[in-house]
């Protein structure tokens, strides 16, 4: 990976997250939010490329995640409390308002400060996460989809999720990261540091958490309105985990909204078409429009 990455632990809503940050000082500010069961370093192919671009990138470890800290109980991982993590790494870089780009659980997030703090939020780019209103849409007329999300309720039941993924140094957690994703897309060496972020201490219960607490404990606020945020939606349409048609019915949530649909790529299409992706991302931040 080219370019100085600096680790820093930022306080942030009662508690400490580890973040990496890139790029010039001055510069624009970007937060990188991974998702499920990545952490920052799911971002190695953006960080330089943004960084090179004049961007200052923040990536943590989200709550729970690698280096950052682990709360202790469900409620500490509500998505409003996920959300205001960021909100105060954004108040800790001084900045009222930032970019963001979120993949997975980062998207969710992301949605949900621009629904609930879009002020804070220059653009956003969201990349294989639905809109609430889109995945309670498409939970209600595709059954299929119930399917593809099993696995949420597999993560409720008490300490045998932790006990399972445990096994083999995180041995399921790989073979859903090879299964899922083009072949080659997460090299040896990559596996390796993804094994050691989850063998932090508490990591994976914390990282299930989040699963947990989106079923027992929803948000107290509607995720569910609309987005006024400029908006540019990536999709990979082979996603084995959320059908292409919550892309679609994810963009109708945005007045100022933007997607590019990725036919041959997977969940992890920041992984496997990563410059196509920072291309878009530069172009995109920098309030351009695509196409």
């Amino acid at each position: 990976m080219h370019g100085s990455l600096e680790h820093h632990q930022i306080s942030t809503n009662g508690i400490r997250l580890h973040v990496v940050q890139t790029g010039p000082v001055t510069g624009p500010l970007v937060l990188l939010l991974h998702g499920f069961p990545e952490f920052w370093y799911g971002w190695r192919h953006q960080l330089p490329a943004l960084a090179a671009a004049g961007y200052r990138v923040w990536a943590p470890d989200l709550r729970g995640y690698n280096e950052s800290e682990k709360p202790q109980g469900i409620a500490a991982y509500r998505l409003e409390v996920l959300a205001a993590d960021i909100i105060g790494l954004m108040d800790a870089a001084g900045q009222e308002q930032a970019c963001l780009v979120g993949h997975d659980w980062g998207g969710v997030i992301t949605w949900w400060i621009a629904i609930h703090a879009p002020q804070r939020l220059q653009r956003m780019v969201v990349i294989n996460a639905p809109h609430g209103a889109a995945m309670r849409q498409q939970l209600r007329r595709h059954p299929a989809q119930w399917l593809r999300s099993a696995y949420v309720g597999w993560f409720q039941f008490p300490w045998l999720p932790e006990l399972v993924t445990r096994v083999g140094r995180g041995r399921l957690l790989v073979r859903a990261l090879q299964q899922s994703s083009r072949p080659g897309t997460f090299t040896p060496a990559d596996l390796e540091r993804y094994r050691e972020a989850w063998s932090q201490p508490q990591a994976l219960r914390a990282m299930l958490n989040w699963y947990r607490a989106l079923l027992r404990r929803p948000p107290q606020r509607s995720t569910f309105g609309p987005v006024t945020v400029p908006t540019l939606l990536l999709w990979g349409a082979n996603d084995r985990f959320l059908g292409r048609e919550m892309a679609h019915a994810s963009l109708e949530q945005c007045q100022q909204g933007q997607l590019v649909m990725f036919e041959e790529a997977t969940h992890w299409v920041h992984h496997e078409q990563s410059v196509r992706v920072n291309g878009l991302l530069e172009t995109f931040l920098s309030a351009g429009r695509i196409g």
